[in-house]
């Protein structure tokens, strides 16, 4: 794995495990890909400063969907170090209000209002991005040799993030948790596996999911 890549791993409520969060060294400073739960605030901040990111160098902050354990400090961050927040319109409603739902199959009402309550999402956490994320966004403006990838199954507006060097942030569209695959939830599986699909194309060496451990690309096509 490059050095210039640094893997924050943060807990979610309830101990119910962990969420990777990417800093990368750009050529403005750092890009951070997703910031966890609110509920891991601290923690985050300690993994910021160890890795020497502070409010002076965190230009943008990526956000690969809408989901709360991913978006939770997204507020925060821009609040304290005026980092631009940029993620895909589709999952901007999420963010905005609050409901994770918005583009997603309807759950029933218990669980829709009991999910901001147990991640922490409440108003304070709110927010409208600054940048909007379509498929094929060049990054390097920010520093970063990469483009965005839109790769929609999780949530209708998740995206990925390709480096030149074939470094894929995927989001919650792959998770390893005991073998790399497919994550487990999924809004629309059918739009998942044609987003998977896409992916065979493209120069793609390691890849780096929400949930779980980066593992090589080649490798897993084989045994797919």
């Amino acid at each position: 794995m490059p050095s210039e890549i640094r893997i924050l791993s943060l807990p979610l409520p309830f101990r119910m495990g962990l969420v990777n969060c990417y800093l990368i060294s750009a050529a403005t400073g750092y890009v951070l890909i997703d910031t966890g739960s609110s509920t891991a605030r601290n923690i985050m901040l300690e993994q910021l400063k160890n890795n020497g990111c502070d409010k002076d160098n965190l230009t943008l902050v990526i956000l690969t969907h809408g989901d709360f354990d991913h978006t939770g400090n997204a507020a925060y961050l821009r609040s304290a170090f005026g980092s631009k927040l940029a993620m895909h319109q589709l999952d901007s409603g999420m963010v905005e209000r609050g409901d994770m739902f918005v583009n997603r199959k309807q759950p029933n009402f218990l669980v829709k209002s009991l999910i901001p309550l147990f991640t922490g999402f409440g108003k304070a956490e709110h927010f409208s991005p600054d940048i909007f994320l379509d498929d094929g966004f060049d990054l390097a403006p920010y520093g970063l040799d990469a483009r965005v990838l839109s790769l929609p199954g999780h949530s209708a507006g998740s995206i990925g993030v390709l480096t030149k060097e074939g470094e894929l942030f995927c989001g919650d569209l792959f998770e390893n948790m005991k073998e790399p695959g497919l994550s487990s939830i999924m809004d629309d599986p059918g739009v998942a596996v044609i987003s998977m699909a896409r992916l065979e194309k493209l120069n793609i060496q390691q890849v780096f999911p929400g949930h779980g451990q980066p593992f090589d690309w080649d490798s897993f096509k084989k045994n797919v």
